[in-house]
């Protein structure tokens, strides 16, 4: 590809709504131009480095076995009813009407359809196991895009959904998948964490993340550093960090704070430890029979309450919300900040985190404001509680059954495999017929790949303060080819276009920068861009016999005989291939 034909249009700032670097560097390289919120253009830069992620996900996924198919962005409102999704997804599905007021989704995701598709075109369990994927324009009517690609409303995603005739089968489709995008993650050169993971609001009960590990990553992974163990902080669980519980020592006593609602300053006020303290949360539960329950749920100090975690108790699995101002002062008697569990108005149901369940003569409200009571026991001053995991993991948490301390980073969601299991083929009635022709509902895995993220992603983790730093495997182009004095030296030129079509040749996806724009103004975009490798050809180097070739991960370039250079780029070109 030559430059003047190629569409190349860089800025020298950002927007002024970019705020993160993918954003910031994919608008200033000319890569994406925006429309409305969430909705952007790809343009020639951007779209190339999609259809490689493309490719190498098209790849890995026929090597797994998986049938490419391609379902519809829009999608009648009936199947969304018939799972109960539609009005259970909430307002980031998108609905639509047509002209006979029928009314339609833009699919933010595929599990309805291709449910229809299976109960329509799998009869036998002959025809099992299956794997339909597609690559396809979703569409989430998020409340607030923002980060570019990161969090837009229109993207692109890989979706894939097997179909197994029991558990057995679809966890060994899961297995199947799961390496698959160990393997696209590896070959896109990409950082990331494979992490156990709450599978949301698309259901099932197996799940894990891949997170590609940034600083700007909205999401915290868990993860042991002397094992394999990783797991996203809403489902990483957490050690009780007192192993036995000791005899009181203190006496109940009321203590007088004032303006301390918070543990931070209760422990100061005190002058003790945070970890003395315990916090108290107050949730609210409507059971599908009966009165509404007040909850009251209970960490130490230092922690805080995980309400992924929260959810999964059994009696707030139908859905909870915090107490309101009212509900508190109803059943406790005191504003939010001194409450505790003795004393209440009211009685309230009381489940306290494992750590908290081991302490004793610990601080808590005393529902009065302003104080405090000093001194609690488990057994003596209150009956002995539920135990449950309540809390967010914190770094240096011991690791649970194995050695080492838990740390935590920052990650951003790439890809997400679910064990479906009957979640829709029941709903949907998507049955096949077993050997003894009697029918079995079809086991499920939907298995996701955000395309349009994984560049944004990338960007997030490999750029610096001159711009981007593709993986080699996702770059929009893998060398470029620099002539200083295009225009004015035909000695130049032929080096130039001899090293140009020798790439060429050896399908290396090279560009030639044949518009003889100034040294630095030149150097600038393509280190802007990104473009792995860069070859400098110039009237002085030549006199020298040398060309310099620079990695753009490199601070240095290579001075490089002109007869070896050809090897050389090619040389390097392997290398940077072969460390992915």
């Amino acid at each position: 590809m030559l430059a003047s034909k190629f569409h190349l249009n860089t800025l020298k700032e950002a927007p002024t709504e970019a705020e993160i670097a993918s954003h910031q560097l994919m608008t200033r390289a000319g890569m994406i131009r925006k429309h409305a919120g969430g909705i952007y253009t790809y343009m020639p830069l951007g779209l190339k480095i999609m259809r490689k992620v493309e490719a190498i996900v098209r790849e890995e996924m026929n090597n797994a076995g998986a049938i490419e198919l391609l379902m519809p962005v829009v999608q009648p409102a009936e199947l969304w009813i018939e799972s109960g999704r539609w009005e259970e997804y909430g307002p980031e599905l998108l609905r639509i009407k047509d002209r006979h007021q029928r009314d339609f989704v833009l699919q933010p995701t595929s599990e309805e359809v291709i449910t229809d598709i299976a109960r329509n075109e799998i009869h036998s369990y002959r025809q099992l196991p299956v794997n339909f994927y597609h690559i396809q324009t979703k569409f989430r009517d998020e409340r607030r895009p923002r980060f570019g690609l990161m969090r837009g409303r229109e993207f692109t995603m890989k979706d894939a959904y097997s179909f197994d005739r029991d558990e057995a089968g679809a966890l060994a489709s899961y297995d199947i998948m799961f390496n698959a995008y160990m393997r696209i993650f590896k070959r896109l050169g990409l950082t990331f964490r494979a992490v156990a993971a709450d599978t949301g609001s698309i259901g099932g009960s197996r799940s894990h993340e891949f997170q590609v590990i940034a600083e700007t990553g909205e999401d915290l992974i868990v993860y042991n550093p002397d094992s394999d163990y990783a797991a996203n902080i809403e489902l990483a669980e957490a050690p009780c960090l007192i192993a036995k519980r000791e005899a009181p020592t203190q006496a109940l006593q009321e203590v007088e704070t004032p303006n301390a609602n918070k543990c931070e300053l209760v422990a100061q006020q005190l002058g003790v430890g945070l970890d003395k303290t315990v916090k108290s949360v107050v949730f609210v539960t409507t059971p599908e029979e009966g009165p509404a329950k007040v909850w009251l749920l209970m960490v130490r100090g230092d922690h805080e309450v995980n309400e992924i975690k929260v959810g999964k108790l059994p009696a707030f699995k139908n859905g909870f919300r915090l107490a309101t101002e009212e509900e508190i002062l109803e059943y406790f008697g005191s504003e939010p900040g001194y409450l505790g569990p003795l004393n209440t108005v009211k009685p309230v149901n009381i489940i306290v985190d494992t750590t908290v369940a081991n302490m004793s003569d610990f601080i808590c409200g005393a529902n009065k404001a302003p104080y405090h009571i000093t001194g609690i026991n488990w057994g003596r001053d209150l009956p002995e509680p539920e135990v449950a995991d309540l809390r967010n993991v914190i770094a240096g948490d011991p690791a649970i059954g194995e050695p080492g301390k838990l740390a935590i980073q920052r990650g951003i969601e790439v890809g997400h495999v679910f064990f479906l299991g009957d979640k829709y083929s029941s709903g949907l009635k998507a049955t096949f017929l077993n050997e003894n022709g009697k029918p079995e509902t079809l086991q499920m895995g939907c298995y996701g790949i955000g395309i349009s993220r994984i560049t944004a992603a990338a960007i997030e983790q490999n750029h610096d303060e001159k711009g981007i730093i593709w993986p080699i495997a996702m770059a929009p182009f893998e060398v470029v080819i620099c002539p200083v004095g295009w225009g004015k030296s035909e000695t130049i030129r032929n080096e130039a276009t001899a090293l140009y079509e020798t790439l060429k040749q050896n399908n290396i996806d090279v560009i030639l920068d044949d518009r003889d724009a100034r040294p630095g103004v030149m150097f600038s975009e393509w280190e802007l861009i990104g473009v792995p490798i860069r070859v400098t050809i110039g009237d002085r180097g030549l006199k020298d016999g040398v060309i310099e070739v620079q990695e753009r991960s490199k601070a240095e370039a290579v001075k490089v005989p002109v007869a070896e250079v050809n090897a050389y780029v090619l040389s390097l070109f392997e290398n940077l291939k072969n460390t992915l």
